[in-house]
């Protein structure tokens, strides 16, 4: 599992004012305790998008461990008259206590897929709302933009480098994202030390330039890096720059940086060069501005490794994942909303992915377990898992690495055309039974 930000983030408000808002009305009007499922899905997939990627399920789990009202934080509710004193007083004691189920982290999705369910009081249960959303918004657009970065990189490793590009504790859960996806590295230090997650960098222009010298700067890196290193090489002419490199750190030079230009055809000089050198093992690593479209483009280069930054930190221009958190159960009885183009579906749901015997998947199975569940196929595979039993999350839960290889094995099972980058339908259909 994930752990807990930082001691100095706030934990309970991070709740939404509406939500104490509907609390204290609940609790006045007798209604809070009536039992409750909410379930989080979205409607439909960002635009062109073939499938999603659910990622954050881990965090979700520990931010709802910690979720209490300190004494600080009920002292401003207070202060600023958010909620009455019976609202205060129940909040003193609030812990979840309720049950969830969803899809383990790595696991696709698709429009209408039942992601997270959350069964309890209205009252405990509403008060998680926006604690759920941010967090599986955030990580499975992160994720979604990741995985596709990861496929048209075609193997090849791709090294997380966002964090300059968005705030600080996004930038943690976002390296942890993009690692999620298939990325191999990240220069975040502290998701390196949080979630394990392999780190990798070198310099930047301002090393470079602060050397009076390129080839003072590339022999203070090779004497205290070692030849092994990767050496920047655009900072003034990248035909210079490389003669230099390879001069300074000799054949065995690791690696060599492209950080600007038309990378493409950068790349395939800077590799007749190195091997015109006898550097024919030194990798070539091009990074600036990459996207999925970008990174695509360069799979006939001769191009060894990514990095990237901007563009999966913000979701590849899906910086959401469009997810709702909605009620859909009260007292057993099925409830939904009938707003045009926001409509729910009623009741607790559950979940399978149909397949083919040959392993590729056909559609998704969405059915309310008050009713007829389908009949049941040779190669259906459930969806949804325990998560939180009696408020105490399940034991032997998914690990990020789990949750690595459970990805790849969904992204195999896809029909080929669920793969394309260009716009499109999900890969496979939602059927609702």
């Amino acid at each position: 599992m994930g752990s807990p930000e930082p001691a100095t983030a706030s934990t309970a408000l991070l709740t939404d004012h509406y939500e104490l808002t509907m609390l204290g009305s609940a609790l006045a009007d007798g209604t809070a305790e009536r039992p409750c499922v909410f379930e989080v899905f979205a409607r439909r997939l960002p635009d062109g998008r073939r499938y999603g990627v659910v990622a954050g399920t881990a965090r979700v789990l520990d931010a709802i461990a910690d979720f209490r009202f300190t004494d600080a934080e009920l002292a401003q509710l207070e202060a600023t008259a958010v909620v009455d004193d019976a609202t205060l007083a129940w909040l003193a004691g609030y812990e979840f206590s309720g049950d969830i189920d969803g899809y383990p982290e790595g696991e696709l999705y698709f429009p209408g897929s039942p992601l997270l369910t959350v069964t309890g009081s209205f009252a405990e249960c509403v008060l998680l709302e926006t604690l759920v959303l941010s967090i599986l918004n955030h990580d499975s657009a992160i994720a979604s933009a990741a995985a596709r970065m990861s496929g048209a990189a075609h193997g090849r490793p791709i090294i997380e480098m966002g964090g300059r590009r968005t705030h600080e504790y996004a930038a943690v859960a976002a390296a942890r994202a993009a690692y999620l996806a298939g990325f191999a590295t990240t220069s975040n230090l502290e998701a390196g030390r949080r979630y394990g997650i392999p780190t990798r960098g070198t310099v930047a222009h301002a090393f470079m330039l602060l050397h009076d010298s390129e080839e003072a700067a590339f022999r203070a890196q090779v004497d205290k890096m070692g030849a092994d290193t990767t050496l920047l090489v655009d900072t003034y002419d990248i035909t210079a720059g490389i003669e230099t490199a390879v001069r300074v750190a000799g054949p065995e030079l690791g690696a060599i940086r492209i950080d600007s230009g038309d990378v493409g055809p950068l790349a395939r000089r800077a590799r007749e060069q190195l091997d015109s050198l006898g550097a024919k093992d030194t990798r070539i690593v091009v990074s600036g501005d990459l996207d999925e479209h970008a990174i695509a483009a360069l799979r006939a280069e001769p191009v060894d490794a990514y990095g990237v930054g901007t563009s999966v930190v913000t979701g590849s221009g899906a910086p959401t994942a469009g997810m709702v958190y909605k009620l859909v159960e009260v007292d057993g009885r099925p409830v939904a909303k009938r707003s045009a183009h926001k409509e729910s579906r009623g009741g607790r749901k559950s979940a399978l992915r149909r397949h083919r015997g040959t392993g590729t998947a056909v559609e998704e199975v969405v059915w309310t377990t008050s009713g007829k569940a389908p009949e049941p196929e040779a190669n259906d595979r459930p969806l949804q898992i325990p998560l939180i039993r009696g408020g105490r999350a399940e034991a032997d839960l998914p690990t990020l690495d789990d949750a690595r290889q459970r990805l790849r094995r969904g992204l195999v099972s896809l029909p080929w055309e669920g793969l394309k980058l260009s716009h499109g339908e999900p890969a496979i259909p939602t059927l609702f039974f």
